[in-house]
């Protein structure tokens, strides 16, 4: 069965979110749907590119990582269509860790997490170059 032949109530996102209902804390689930729903609701209307959103932002500020965890699980749900999705942490020296959503699969392979991992540490240091070319032209910073 493909997504589009969910009914809405049956989708794997939605079924996801009745478990977290009634798993959670009535408040946490009210962060949670508020971090979320925006999300969702340009992912039902084809529109995710254009939306600016991170879970570690402004909105997110003083929210349980618990709560962010589930809404990057929930919105990992409505893209993927899958409900075996993981949240991982991966230590990197030069950073803080970082906090990724991936298959269970992937979660469960050292390999792929290590490939995982330094994508992300190839990452840190463009933007890190990126940065020091802003700085030393007057640019923002804050990318």
């Amino acid at each position: 069965m493909n997504e589009s032949e969910f009914s809405p109530e049956h989708r794997p996102v939605d079924m996801y979110l009745g478990l977290l209902r009634n798993r959670m804390d009535t408040d946490d689930y009210r962060q949670l749907l508020d971090l979320v729903e925006p999300v969702l609701r340009a992912i039902d209307q084809e529109q995710l590119p254009a939306l600016d959103f991170a879970l570690d932002g402004e909105q997110a500020d003083g929210m349980p990582q618990e709560v962010r965890d589930e809404a990057a699980l929930v919105i990992a749900a409505a893209v993927t269509g899958r409900l075996d999705n993981e949240v991982v942490e991966i230590q990197l020296e030069e950073t803080d860790p970082v906090r990724v959503v991936t298959d269970a699969d992937t979660a469960s392979d050292p390999v792929r997490l290590g490939e995982i991992a330094d994508f992300i540490r190839e990452r840190h240091r463009q933007n890190e170059e990126l940065r020091g070319i802003a700085e030393v032209s007057g640019l923002p910073t804050d990318f």
